[in-house]
């Protein structure tokens, strides 16, 4: 039997930490206090197990390991607390899938009119996987997925369907 494109995979033990604020302003405290590096506009940044993602002119995003989400948590509200600024856990509203392997930039490109294969190694994209609004960025062996998870099942079953043996976009 034929391979998939890719390995889709639910990731179910990452944490995230919405972070709304003039980022001109606090961007230092919020570096501090998430122990990672701000990121310049559509990047990310990276530092061990915390991945930071620059979504708007006013919104991060926080990666982290969900175990270590409430102490992150009040390390930000503590840090912005002076500043005029929303930080809110936004584990349970979202959803992360991996594609991984050889073809998972195939897997993307059927369900995203972003230009992904010109996305930068540390870049961060917001689009849509078909009809889902999602964030997407690198990793080592393919990318990160995430959305709502009120579209959980939508977004298993695109990805699964695009990852079909056979389905590749190169001539067969």
């Amino acid at each position: 039997m034929a391979e998939a494109l890719a390995r889709i995979s639910q990731v179910q033990d990452w944490g995230m930490i919405q972070i709304r604020a003039d980022l001109s302003r606090a961007g230092d405290a919020i570096a501090e206090a998430a122990g990672v590096a701000l990121p310049g506009q559509g990047r990310i940044t990276t530092d061990g197990s915390r991945t930071l993602g620059w979504m708007s002119p006013d919104e991060l995003l926080l990666v982290l390991p969900r175990a270590e989400t409430a102490e992150a948590l009040a390390a930000l509200q503590d840090a912005l607390a002076t500043e005029h600024a929303l930080v809110l856990d936004v584990s349970d509203m979202r959803a992360v899938f991996r594609i991984q392997g050889a073809k998972a930039l195939d897997v993307l490109m059927k369900l995203c009119p972003a230009d992904l294969a010109a996305m930068p190694q540390d870049g961060l994209r917001r689009t849509r996987a078909a009809q889902v609004a999602c964030g997407i960025w690198r990793e080592a062996d393919g990318y990160v997925l995430i959305g709502f998870r009120s579209v959980t099942d939508y977004l298993r079953g695109i990805l699964t369907g695009a990852a079909v043996p056979g389905t590749q976009l190169d001539p067969r």
